[in-house]
């Protein structure tokens, strides 16, 4: 299966109405202190925000809004490190049904904990999507029940774009200059790029990945889906390998203008930033982004720069750790 990005664009657009009836418009904020430190206008995307405090929520309601009621009430399976799970969980209390979420053992605390909350049965199996998705994808189709990928379907890149949609229409016609995005799979990002690169032609995406796990760019630059020796990430939330034949693969080759990979280091910093500036509690794959910013400081001197806080799902040990 392929998808194009004008294909995605459409979808995207015709979705966020739908959208809009059960998640909330995120805010669109300059950010002064790092805007001043860049010297650049830096706007950011608060989806940290975001209804179960990720844009995740918006990828898995696009999905669950597909489905039929009988599909819900059997029963949904998702593999997810956390935010995709609690998107899911959100869809599935909104909309009535039940959810299976195969989570990796070393998952966030924090977000177990929340997972649990919204009802939903967990299941752990080791520590990288790549074994997790073809587990939690086996398990639907035996039982007769309905997958819902993190990142690698149609419906889930369309909710995410939904970002830029909302990011278009806070910008009121103004103009921007680039875009960055943390990238796991890969779903945001090919959303977001697709939306506003069919808007704003001349716009420069960014893609923000983990030195200890660049999956997506290391394929990118490989010219084909391979598999990493990743290590832990304060970016838990972007960690895991891509599945083989994801349709993010392409969308982010044609789509992606830079990959940035940013050390742990700069994460931590990054987070540390968001917090004494703006007093903002954001989690490390949001951080990255915002570090990644950073990186290309001279590059982007004087632009305006969107920046995708894209979660803020932190628990407090992890927390601590980075801002020991």
């Amino acid at each position: 299966m392929t998808l194009s990005p004008a294909e995605a664009a459409e979808r995207s657009e015709r979705v966020a109405p739908k959208l809009r009836e059960h998640l909330p418009l995120t805010p669109f904020v300059r950010y002064g202190a790092f805007s001043d430190e860049l010297g650049a206008e830096v706007l950011v995307k608060s989806e940290h925000l975001q209804r179960t405090g990720s844009f995740k929520a918006r990828g898995s309601m696009a999905k669950i809004l597909t489905l039929t009621d009988e599909q819900r009430q059997a029963g949904v399976v998702t593999a997810s490190t956390g935010n995709h799970g609690l998107g899911v969980g959100n869809a599935l209390a909104t909309l009535g049904g039940h959810g299976i979420v195969y989570l990796p053992e070393n998952a966030s605390p924090s977000k177990v904990a929340a997972l649990r909350r919204l009802g939903l049965e967990l299941r752990a199996e080791g520590n990288d999507s790549g074994v997790l998705e073809p587990k939690a994808r086996a398990y639907a189709d035996e039982h007769g029940l309905t997958y819902v990928p993190p990142y690698n379907d149609p419906d889930i890149i369309a909710g995410q774009g939904t970002v830029a949609v909302e990011i278009l229409e806070q910008l009121g016609g103004e103009p921007l200059d680039a875009v960055v995005v943390a990238v796991g799979g890969g779903g945001l990002i090919s959303g977001v790029a697709s939306v506003l690169k069919k808007h704003l032609p001349g716009i420069r995406v960014y893609g923000a990945s983990p030195v200890r796990d660049d999956a997506m760019a290391a394929s990118v630059r490989a010219g084909e889906i391979i598999q990493v020796d990743a290590q832990d990430t304060l970016s838990d939330g972007t960690a895991g390998s891509v599945e083989p034949g994801s349709i993010t693969f392409e969308l982010c080759r044609e789509l992606v203008d830079d990959w940035v990979l940013v050390s742990e280091d700069a994460i931590s910093a990054a987070l540390r930033m968001v917090i004494d500036t703006e007093h903002q509690l954001i989690e490390g794959s949001a951080a990255m982004a915002f570090a990644a910013t950073r990186a290309r400081r001279t590059e982007l001197e004087g632009k305006r720069v969107a920046v995708v806080s894209c979660g803020g799902n932190i628990s407090a040990s992890t927390l601590v750790a980075a801002l020991a």
